[in-house]
């Protein structure tokens, strides 16, 4: 594993439609102010992010494959890929790097089809229902991980 103090974050499909879409279930915080959240609370700890968000599955995985280079975790918003997609889980996977997972709406307490989630099993770190302010506490937890790991 990388010893690079670099996370990548990874929000998927609609995630670039936060603050107008369906405001009374993810709030009206941005992709913008969401992307300002989590590097902030990553250089508090002395790491840099690097975002992306795309609607397209395919640039998702070759982010993720990209970050086995110079990245040491992944934090992950995948949006409805969370209860779709195989491939998405089996990039997380095979990259080898710890993950957060963060969903800004408390999902099991929405559609039953939410309830399941493929980046579940890959996690290490699982962040729900706790609004866009969930990515600081995912960045958070994921770190201390880290940090365990490279001590031990």
């Amino acid at each position: 594993m990388t010893t690079a103090r670099r996370l990548l974050l990874v929000n998927g499909p609609n995630l670039n439609l936060l603050g107008t879409r369906e405001p009374e279930i993810y709030g009206t915080a941005t992709l913008a102010d969401v992307e300002r959240i989590a590097s902030e609370a990553a250089a508090i700890h002395g790491f840099e992010m690097r975002a992306v968000q795309s609607n397209h599955e395919g640039l998702l995985i070759d982010a993720i494959h990209a970050a086995r280079e110079d990245c040491s975790g992944i934090v992950i918003n995948p949006g409805g890929l969370t209860h779709t997609s195989v491939v998405l889980r089996d990039a997380l996977s095979g990259v080898s790097l710890p993950v957060a997972e963060v969903h800004i709406s408390d999902v099991m307490s929405r559609e039953e089809f939410r309830h399941h989630s493929y980046v579940r099993d890959v996690a290490i770190v699982h962040v729900i229902g706790e609004g866009v302010h969930g990515y600081a506490a995912a960045v958070d937890r994921l770190i201390r991980v880290i940090a365990g790991q490279a001590d031990g």
